[in-house]
């Protein structure tokens, strides 16, 4: 097994670690401890990207992995905040469905033999889910932090919906049925 899978299983790991500090608030300081686990996971996401190219260790079960890991730390993340009152269940219902969506785009496309990669829209989605998220974990009390958490939401939210309408739209041949 090469670096970048070696990588990508460890975020996976760094799921569970995650969610106990998330999730059970008698942890002194465990929101400071799920957001280092949340910001180091999503470094890792960039670091074995970045490694896999570079270096030609391109594997599929890298490609399959990376965002599978990827969706599972950030709606892992989301599922907390609605468990915890820091975000609505729609939105996060909108969130993780634009995953679900875009998921079955890329496994049509590939059966067909066209790859879908990452769009500029996807790449902002991506960063401001990010941001949002370690601003939601941290969570400080101050009425400043918790507008700039909201409008990190909508604009999360916003770019979600953007993303989505992009790759529908760019992406539309894949669902055409072949004449036969």
């Amino acid at each position: 097994m090469n670096l970048p899978n070696k990588i990508t299983i460890f975020r996976v790991c760094m799921i569970p670690f995650f969610l106990i500090f998330m999730l059970i608030p008698e942890i002194p300081g465990g929101n400071y401890i799920a957001a280092v686990l949340f910001v180091v996971a999503a470094i890792s996401d960039a670091v074995d990207g970045h490694i896999a190219r570079k270096n030609h260790l391109v594997t599929n079960f890298g490609k399959f992995m990376d965002p599978l890991a990827d969706k599972l730390l950030v709606c892992s993340a989301l599922i907390c905040f609605v468990e915890s009152g820091l975000m609505p269940s729609w939105i996060v219902i909108l969130i993780i469905g634009r995953e679900f969506i875009i998921s079955g785009f890329r496994l049509v496309a590939s059966d067909k033999g066209v790859v879908i990669a990452a769009s500029y829209w996807g790449k902002f989605k991506t960063t401001f889910q990010i941001i949002m998220c370690v601003l939601l974990i941290v969570h400080l009390p101050y009425a400043w932090f918790h507008v700039l958490e909201q409008i990190l939401i909508y604009l999360s939210l916003v770019l979600t919906l953007i993303s989505l309408a992009d790759y529908v739209v760019k992406n539309r041949h894949v669902l055409k049925e072949e004449e036969k």
